[in-house]
């Protein structure tokens, strides 16, 4: 992967050219020396970023009126059931609209842990993913949970409905994810990767998909749909890995049609974070909270 669009990925609250200027003058190193923006990462290299003092921002974060789903908060937490198409904090592209835009005008205080730009996430859904997301309100709060989901204790639960007959009706799947090469915004099966796992259980059979409950137990970025795509049952929806429009061509006509439209209305990619469960960073209980199937889904698999 070239330099300049590691960095990119790795620090989205700067755009390209402000990074391919830090490479210019040495801002930037790789293993103590400076390169060009086109140099070609290998595994082994260490890439450290000096961002220079008086370096500001490329946007400010701007607080915004959102309707905000909080199906909890205390001192401490809070609970957002995220709808679909909502992206989680700004970047390049998304400077406003995003979660966070509505967290700061929302809440008083909120966790600076992971930057200006991303104050109380400690973690995050893809952006057509809809369900519950969970928010730091202090740097206290926001350690106590991040050690949780380093450690993988944080218990989590996903519905979505994939393509094809399912040949085992639950079990695990254990592949590593990586980067692909060609396209660093998409993740591959690779054996190059880092350790994912991802349990399943059908709940649900239908003709063509199977409505499934997924269990992640490790935090890879696009994991259950990188999973699901490498076994041949991708995510309705999912154009990036396969369960989107190409997918209803391998139907009968009538069929090809019929699923063409239901794409085309629901509009997403048929995932949902259910629940999630972890030790309150506050009272040290063991807590859980749960979303329902939003309207759109329920209407898709009935």
């Amino acid at each position: 992967m070239r330099l300049d669009k590691f960095i990119v990925q790795q620090m989205p609250d700067y755009s390209r050219t402000r990074i391919q200027s830090w490479i210019k003058t040495k801002s930037v190193l790789v293993n103590g020396e400076g390169k060009k923006s086109g140099y070609a990462l290998e595994f082994d290299d260490l890439v450290e970023v000096t961002i220079p003092e008086s370096e500001p921002l490329e946007y400010e974060l701007i607080p915004e009126s959102l309707d905000l789903d909080i199906l909890y908060e205390d001192d401490s937490i809070a609970i957002i059931d995220k709808a679909a198409g909502l992206v989680v904090h700004p970047g390049v592209g998304n400077q406003t609209g995003t979660l966070v835009n509505g967290l700061v005008h929302h809440f008083q205080t909120l966790s600076n842990v992971n930057g200006e730009t991303r104050p109380g996430i400690v973690h995050r859904l893809d952006m057509n993913t809809s369900g519950i997301i969970l928010v730091a309100k202090s740097n206290v709060a926001h350690a106590a949970l991040a050690d949780q989901f380093q450690k993988r204790t944080i218990k989590k639960n996903y519905t979505g409905l994939a393509w094809g007959n399912w040949k085992d009706a639950e079990g695990e799947i254990n592949f590593s994810i990586a980067r692909k090469k060609k396209d660093p915004m998409s993740y591959v099966v690779s054996n190059d990767g880092k350790p994912s796992r991802t349990k399943y259980k059908i709940e649900k059979q239908f003709r063509h998909l199977a409505l499934v409950s997924l269990y992640p137990k490790t935090g890879r970025t696009h994991q259950i749909r990188v999973h699901t795509s490498y076994l041949g049952y991708p995510i309705f929806g999912d154009e990036k890995y396969g369960g989107g429009i190409s997918k209803t061509k391998e139907f009968l006509p009538e069929f090809t049609k019929y699923y063409k439209n239901e794409i085309d209305n629901f509009n997403r990619h048929a995932l949902h974070a259910k629940r999630l469960e972890f030790i309150h960073p506050l009272s040290n209980k063991k807590i859980f909270f749960q979303s329902p199937l939003p309207t759109e889904f329920i209407n898709l698999i009935s």
